[in-house]
């Protein structure tokens, strides 16, 4: 629209200038030889500068509608470059937002997947402790009990079955499943000796998934020690154990990604911690 007004002064303009040349202002020495009528040069010097006045605001307007041509074409090009600004931003945040989402669907697929391994790896423990429950079980109802010293009366006696680290600790998560451990599990290097905690008989001697080459011992008043992921088993079902005697050495047979033995205790079948019945130093 702007343009158009500009046309249109333009032409003015130009109308003006081609009648001020047909018609010139008149020289003075020339009005005074014509003989014309002085009224009709008054008229006609009065209608030039009419139409120098015209022509004097036609030209102001034109210099201030070009300026605010050139004004609007300036903030047209800063608005085209804020435009192109906004949409390169636009398109980082699109293009951010969309790795993002990437990496967080990598994320949930790697938990799920994970979560998927430890259900499995659940049902698997579940299954084991669930087995060796049944054994301890059986053990209770078949055993006729090994009574020699009452145990009980050995609370806070007791040695640990083997010298190591203990990494693990009753009641603590038991692997990546979670699960509370009922046992402790010492660390140490395959080959060394396991020994009973106390006087007992062997009720059990064989290799248990979960539990590697598995021995319990029956120290009577319905309690047992359970020693597990050992290398060798070195006494055998039926088997009288004296305090301290060598029952097995250290392994990693139960599965364990360390070395060492995995120990319980029980009473009545259920487990308790062994750490209150021993004396650690």
């Amino acid at each position: 629209m702007l343009a158009a007004q500009l046309g249109q002064r333009e032409a003015a303009m130009e109308r003006m200038l081609v009648a001020r040349a047909l018609d010139p202002a008149p020289h003075v020495l020339r009005v005074a030889l014509s003989g014309n009528d002085p009224a009709d040069t008054a008229r006609a010097l009065h209608y030039l500068g009419y139409l120098s006045r015209a022509a004097a605001s036609l030209l102001a307007e034109q210099r201030a509608a070009a300026a605010e041509l050139e004004r609007l074409a300036a903030e047209a090009t800063r608005r085209a470059e804020r435009l192109r600004g906004i949409e390169q931003a636009t398109r980082a945040d699109r293009d951010k937002l969309l790795k993002e989402r990437r990496s967080r669907s990598r994320v949930f697929q790697s938990l799920a997947t994970e979560i998927r391994k430890n259900r499995k790896e659940i049902g698997v423990l579940r299954a084991d402790e669930a087995r060796l429950a049944r054994i301890v079980a059986a053990i209770g109802r078949s055993s006729a009990g090994f009574a020699k010293d009452s145990f009980a009366a050995q609370r806070g006696k007791l040695r640990l079955p083997v010298r190591g680290e203990l990494t693990q600790r009753f009641g603590a998560p038991r692997g990546a499943a979670g699960m509370e451990a009922k046992g402790v599990f010492i660390r140490a290097p395959g080959g060394q000796p396991v020994r009973a905690i106390a006087a007992g008989q062997v009720v059990y001697a064989e290799w248990m998934r979960g539990f590697g080459n598995l021995l319990i011992v029956d120290h009577g008043e319905s309690y047992l020690s359970i020693y597990a992921n050992n290398e060798s088993l070195l006494k055998e079902l039926g088997d009288p154990v004296a305090p301290g005697e060598t029952i097995a050495t250290t392994g990693s047979s139960g599965g364990n990604e360390e070395t060492g033995l995995y120990f319980e205790m029980r009473h009545l079948g259920r487990a308790f911690d062994p750490l209150s019945w021993v004396k650690l130093k």
